[in-house]
């Protein structure tokens, strides 16, 4: 069952995002690599696919309102999605920690944005407080309406590829991607190898999406480590910027920070000639404080001064 099928009531059109085969990128990785570019959902971000479904059944449920922490793509979808459903959205997010673009989305969708002086971990244990109260219900991943939703994400690069890819990479950040796209493929009866590419500083990576020093499904992430589903690579910084600058130098396709995390963890352990997919899971519009901005030249309304320029 798709997305749309399951959250009709509030769908924004999320899922069918393309899968794109990257040329230059697989010759790099000694393989064949596709990228599942989940930037391309209606908010941006790969959170649209489980939030549609988790906030229909909020709105069943009576709920007046939905709550997330957020390092803002959770705030963004939620926030979008609780407006189509007519209910208020109220977002926590850390103070000083999240991108500018996705605190505006949530912010001109009607979401109530506040920011706590602490950590995303803090802020999520607020969120899960304020959830005891009656009429709110909680959003983010330990909701599993979000992981149901999210699974989907493996039907439509099954159907693309036609045929299971050898591995599969993704960012690993809270891990309800992680954990969702593990039970997708179980419940596919497929088994690729999963790669997971994580911060090796949580705490304080410059890739904000993933900056989260206590993963809400560390124990399952671990459970999928232990039981041989699941593999983690810690990245540096740098190893994220890399490969974050050659998707879209390369590939041209502009992802958040974050989103290179798959790209960059395949890189490390490369493709020996096999079928990859990484799911690049956010737009880089989420995030464009990180894009160098040089002067750029003014010239003369003139053709010899723009070959002047271009010499």
């Amino acid at each position: 069952m798709g997305v749309t099928s399951i959250g009709a009531s509030v769908s924004l059109g999320e899922g069918s995002t393309p899968l794109v085969l990257a040329a230059r990128l697989s010759a790099e990785l000694g393989g064949q690599l596709h990228l599942k570019c989940e930037g391309l959902n209606p908010t941006g971000s790969f959170k649209d696919r489980g939030m549609v479904v988790a906030v229909e059944r909020a709105v069943d449920a009576g709920a007046r309102a939905v709550v997330c922490a957020s390092t803002g793509n959770t705030a963004a979808s939620a926030a979008a999605y609780a407006a189509r459903a007519g209910i208020q959205a109220v977002v926590v997010t850390p103070a000083g920690a999240t991108a500018g673009p996705k605190r505006a989305q949530a912010r001109a969708a009607g979401a109530r944005v506040l920011e706590v002086r602490g950590s995303f971990d803090d802020a999520l244990r607020l969120c899960r407080a304020l959830a005891e109260q009656d009429g709110y219900v909680l959003v983010n991943s330990v909701n599993p309406d979000r992981l149901e939703g999210q699974q989907s994400v493996v039907g439509e690069l099954l159907d693309q590829l036609r045929d299971v890819p050898d591995v599969v990479a993704l960012p690993y950040g809270g891990g309800g991607n992680v954990c969702a796209v593990a039970a997708g493929f179980a419940r596919a009866g497929a088994k690729p190898r999963l790669i997971i590419g994580e911060a090796a500083k949580r705490a304080e990576t410059w890739a904000s999406a993933i900056r989260i020093a206590e993963p809400a499904h560390a124990d399952e992430v671990a459970e999928l480590v232990a039981a041989g589903r699941v593999e983690i690579v810690s990245l540096s910084d740098e190893e994220l910027r890399a490969d974050w600058q050659k998707l879209v130098t390369q590939e041209g396709v502009f992802c958040e920070p974050a989103s290179a995390a798959g790209v960059a963890a395949l890189r490390r352990v490369g493709l020996d000639g096999k079928v990859g997919v990484a799911i690049v899971t956010g737009h880089g519009l989420k995030d464009t404080a990180n894009v160098a901005d040089p002067e750029v030249p003014t010239i003369e309304a003139s053709l010899g001064a723009i070959l002047e320029a271009l010499a």
